[in-house]
């Protein structure tokens, strides 16, 4: 009987032991591999015996800056800017006498040349008549311009002055013209004189001259009856590519070729080529124009050594050395900062 009883209490036990395992066995596990872990990390990072130094190895490595060598090459300096086409801006028509406007002779949208008639003043003579009465002779106002007679702003029995604007002309030509930012112009110092544009959709590539580039002088101001100097969206207006202050470049469009204005463009300037020439990377170059500056490599710790050179051709990426180097000549690649050359003074190397 204790047999059979023992027996039956450990079948009871063994039909419970699931749930003993997953409430305590298997927590507990848990528990053990999570403090391993946990131990395992610790020792790795206070307790490696790692020690800096210890082995007695000390940096020897030397931060060289970078070097180039003087090349023998071709170079080629093309200017490519994005432009439009504009209508050549109107020429106003003056009055050249002071008087009382008796006719009108043309209306706005009539073809005209420099000697059609426009308008009609009847002024007085300084000279009186016999009888004291006051004389008067009349002044044909002519065009001054070939073009359209784009507006007549004037009327019969009008007091007009010397100078004063009686109508517009605008020509049958065009320009393209384009921005360029401030700095691309150490890149024109050749003063090319023509272009070649190209238009999408348009005709063929063709030759633009007459090429200029300006900016607005100090004290200059603009104006409906200011001469055609520049791009104009609409005829005798002052706006365009160069009115917010920056340099314009502009040619003119040869009377042969069929454009018309607000026609998107590029304009690429030939600014001059050389083969056989010194070439040198533009970032080991400091300074622009006919002369600049490149560095030697320090020498036994010392710093760099500047070489002052005559410059040619600047194509945006690489420079022409005209004189002051000779080809194989190791510069460095890049213009040593400011910042480089204040550090080496301060640690004893110069400067």
């Amino acid at each position: 009987m204790r047999v059979f009883a023992w027996f039956g209490q450990t079948e009871g036990m063994s039909s419970s032991s699931p749930g003993v395992m997953r409430r305590w066995v298997f927590p507990v596990l848990r528990l053990v591999v999570f403090a391993a872990i946990a131990a395992a990390l610790v020792k790795l990072a206070f307790f490696s015996g790692a020690t800096a130094g210890a082995d007695g190895i000390s940096p020897t490595g030397v931060v060289a800056e970078p070097t180039t060598t003087v090349q023998s090459g071709s170079i080629r300096n093309d200017l490519t800017l994005d432009a439009t086409v504009f209508a050549d801006a109107a020429a106003p028509v003056r009055a050249t006498a002071a008087g009382e406007v008796t006719k009108v002779a043309a209306a706005p949208g009539a073809a005209v040349d420099a000697a059609t008639p426009v308008a009609v003043v009847k002024h007085q003579l300084e000279t009186p008549a016999a009888d004291g009465s006051p004389r008067y002779s009349t002044e044909t106002i002519a065009a001054g311009a070939a073009g359209t007679l784009s507006a007549v702003d004037v009327l019969v029995g009008q007091q007009v002055s010397v100078g004063d604007v009686l109508g517009q002309v605008a020509p049958p030509t065009f320009n393209v013209s384009g921005s360029i930012a401030a700095v691309q112009q150490y890149r024109l110092l050749s003063k090319p004189t023509e272009a070649k544009v190209t238009i999408a959709g348009g005709p063929e590539p063709f030759t633009c001259t007459g090429l200029t580039v300006s900016a607005p002088l100090a004290g200059a101001s603009g104006g409906s009856d200011g001469p055609a100097q520049g791009p104009a969206p609409s005829a005798g207006s002052s706006s365009g590519a160069g009115s917010s202050g920056g340099p314009t470049v502009r040619c003119a469009v040869p009377a042969e070729v069929t454009v018309f204005a607000g026609l998107a463009a590029k304009l690429t300037i030939g600014a001059g080529s050389a083969d056989g020439a010194l070439i040198v990377p533009a970032t080991a170059v400091e300074g622009a124009g006919a002369a600049g500056t490149v560095y030697r490599p320090a020498a036994d710790g010392g710093a760099p050594t500047p070489v002052k050179v005559q410059l040619g051709i600047f194509d945006g990426r690489q420079v022409q050395i005209v004189a002051g180097l000779k080809k194989g000549d190791e510069i460095l690649e890049f213009v040593p900062s400011k910042v480089d050359e204040q550090a080496a003074s301060a640690n004893g190397f110069g400067g």
